[in-house]
């Protein structure tokens, strides 16, 4: 008996989302529904986007890569930019281009912005609505006074924004004033006004992994990745020419991995902080993702039971 393909599902118009905090097990399920189901992976991870950064974004092997289909991996170089619109935007052409093979297309990740914007949407003030002129005249002023100056002028403009924003952020700043300045309108006001569209009827499963098991896991896989070549990735990066003051460079693992390599702390204060960074990282993912009511969560035991998870997901 062949694996299961769309036009076998009752509903073939549902969307799976596998997702949970780093180390909770997503890759490993994934590739057991792919015993079952004919499908193709859309890698919902803002990370592993980008090439050349393999060991410190825990891509999946090479053979699950040419065994299962996986889309969003090594698109981008280190110095790329990739917004949670634009993997909206392109992952509904891929959604149909794996349908249109009969495949099943499931998505897998723990970037929660991007799952949310694919899945509930986003108000979308797409590239070609950016005006040139405006954009450049910001991006002067960006320069000249400078990024809190700049933040600044968009609290001053639109609070609301600028609270969002609290990160201070200069691409996502600059973007609410663009939009300020095109339309006359607050970026804040418009985001109210267009409800975000929901183009799947999504069907989410999270993988609920106890806290200390997690932790231990969170320590085993930086510890692995320690010892296994992300220092030496770190420094080939460096020394292709990426600055370490890329958003790509200056996440968990590599930004601590500079840090020993620019004698700032030793192996062991290095991997220490690595592993209570990628902690907090899991607490964050779950502090957004118990925002979403509609997540499945089922403990990994249970998700061990491929026949269960099957049963589950053609009856709800």
């Amino acid at each position: 008996m062949g694996r299961i393909k769309l036009n076998e599902l009752e509903d073939p118009d549902k969307l799976l989302v596998i997702l949970g905090p780093t180390a909770s097990g997503k890759t490993d399920l994934a590739i057991r529904l792919a015993e079952i189901y004919d499908c193709e992976i859309i890698s919902a991870d803002s990370r592993q986007i980008y090439k050349f950064m393999d060991i410190g974004t825990a891509k999946p092997d090479k053979s699950i890569l040419s065994s299962i289909p996986h889309y969003f991996i090594d698109i981008l170089y280190p110095n790329g930019y990739f917004s949670a619109g634009e993997f909206a935007n392109q992952s509904k052409q891929a959604i149909e281009k794996i349908k249109s093979k009969n495949r099943i297309p499931i998505i897998v990740g723990g970037t929660g912005l991007y799952i949310k914007a694919l899945c509930e949407g986003l108000f979308n003030y797409s590239a070609d609505e950016h005006n040139p002129e405006i954009r450049n005249s910001l991006e002067i002023e960006l320069e000249k006074i400078g990024k809190e100056a700049f933040y600044e002028k968009l609290r001053a403009i639109d609070p609301l924004s600028a609270d969002k924003y609290s990160d201070k952020n200069p691409r996502r700043v600059l973007r609410a004033l663009e939009f300020y300045m095109k339309t006359g309108e607050l970026l804040s006001e418009a985001q109210k006004e267009f409800p975000a569209n929901r183009p799947y009827n999504c069907f989410y499963i999270g993988i609920d992994i106890g806290r200390e098991e997690l932790y231990e896991r969170i320590n085993a896989r930086c510890k692995y990745m320690w010892e296994n070549g992300l220092i030496e990735e770190t420094s080939n990066l460096l020394e292709m020419g990426y600055s370490k003051s890329l958003n790509s460079m200056n996440t968990i693992g590599y930004k601590e991995a500079i840090q020993y390599l620019e004698g700032e702390l030793d192996s062991n204060a290095a991997l220490e902080l690595m592993q209570k960074n990628t902690r907090n990282f899991a607490k964050r993912q779950l502090t957004w993702f118990k925002k979403n009511q509609k997540i499945n969560w089922l403990n990994k035991n249970l998700l061990i039971n491929i026949n269960y998870f099957h049963n589950l997901y053609k009856n709800v």
